[in-house]
């Protein structure tokens, strides 16, 4: 029986290990730096049908439809005039039992952690990773020193399992952007709260989209945002109500009255890809490759590199796994960037000719099967 051991109890690990978890030839332990795993209550992901597939060989099917909610279409406004754009229907992309998806983080981390009680431990803060002839030791922070034939590392962007391999070489970038989450306690008059609305603005754009069947709204915007080196650095000043109050007062949208429970964080993202040296260590999620946040794919992409990790581990095909998955990371990635810019753009001309195009390539099947389908499909 092979020893797997998984570094980060977030959607990629958690997910991952539920495949090992079904396999009587590996023995899993998650470790997870935090005392606990940390649960956002509201705060909503989107799920795409690459993703919701591979939920599905572990049951996902079966989580109550109150908990979940698949919208139909992706609606475009302008955020100056709050006028309707186009609207895409990205269900033309559902199959049987596979539909775009949208829910609360909590709700799918609930949902991934149920099968894996007593292999999750807390508080495990590692310090060196020795990797040798096939056999990895881990040493932890509480003095505990672990063996394992396999080495998950999903802890996230900032990911300090990279960066001891690495010696601190692949490291994240400031996206010059923030983001700012929340929940909404009131639906806008202005859209159809079924739906997903996107409103795009000038270096700004944020998106409205349900996350349960019962009408709670998340709201997540994007905000292009200069920082200092020190201000990345500086934790604190994400919660300092100055700065807080600064970055609300450039919301261009009218509805901020609604909003509660407020996070603002700086968006770091991947500059390049980081291979390792042994086919035993292997990197998921963002760990492996942080995007722009302006394609919502990356929880899906984080679900489908770990289900791609776990089948080239069981059919011993690891020396695959990296490559493969570079070249559909770089398919996202370069979608991700055209997004932003597209969303942001500020000069009134060039934001009409984008609106034309806008309404003319959501009908165009041939473009969207490209664009899309090459993303949503398997």
């Amino acid at each position: 029986m092979k020893k797997v051991a998984i570094i980060g109890a977030g959607i990629s690990g958690l997910f991952i290990a539920n495949l090992f978890k079904r396999n009587p030839n590996y023995q899993i332990t998650i470790y997870e730096k935090n005392i606990s795993i940390a649960l956002e209550e509201g705060y909503g992901v989107q799920l795409s049908v690459n993703s919701i597939k591979f939920l599905n060989e572990i049951g996902f099917e079966k989580l109550q439809n109150k908990e979940k909610f698949s919208p139909k279409k992706i609606d475009f406004y302008s955020n100056k005039t709050l006028n309707k754009i186009c609207e895409l229907d990205i269900a033309e992309f559902n199959s049987e039992n596979c539909e775009y998806t949208t829910l609360k983080r909590s709700s799918l981390i609930n949902f991934l952690k149920t099968d894996l009680e007593g292999l999750i431990k807390t508080d495990h803060n590692i310090s060196k990773i020795d990797y040798q002839d096939k056999q990895i030791k881990l040493y932890f922070e509480n003095d505990e020193i672990k063996e394992c034939d396999y080495l998950i590392i999903s802890d996230g962007v900032f990911s300090k399992c990279k960066s001891l391999i690495s010696k601190n070489e692949a490291k994240p970038i400031y996206n010059n952007t923030l983001a700012i989450r929340g929940i909404l306690n009131k639906s806008p008059e202005n859209i159809n709260s079924k739906n997903i609305s996107l409103f795009l603005g000038s270096d700004f754009h944020h998106v409205i989209y349900p996350v349960s069947s019962s009408g709670d709204l998340n709201f997540i915007a994007i905000m292009k945002y200069k920082l200092s080196t020190e201000d990345q650095k500086n934790y604190s000043l994400f919660s300092d109500d100055t700065f807080i109050k600064k970055v609300l007062q450039k919301i261009p949208i009218e509805n901020k009255d609604f909003l509660k429970d407020l996070k603002i964080f700086p968006v770091f993202v991947s500059d390049n890809f980081y291979k390792l040296q042994s086919n035993n260590v292997h990197l998921i999620g963002d760990a492996f490759f942080a995007f722009p946040p302006s394609f919502a794919q990356g929880a899906s992409q984080s679900i489908e590199g770990a289900y791609e990790l776990f089948k080239s581990i069981d059919n011993n095909t690891e020396s695959n796994f990296f490559k493969n998955r570079v070249k559909k990371t770089k398919m996202v990635n370069t979608r991700s960037k055209f997004n932003q810019f597209a969303f942001h753009l500020s000069n009134p001309l060039m934001t009409f000719v984008r609106n034309i195009f806008l309404k003319r390539l959501v009908k165009n099947k041939k473009f969207l099967e490209s664009y899309l389908g090459k993303i949503y499909k398997n």
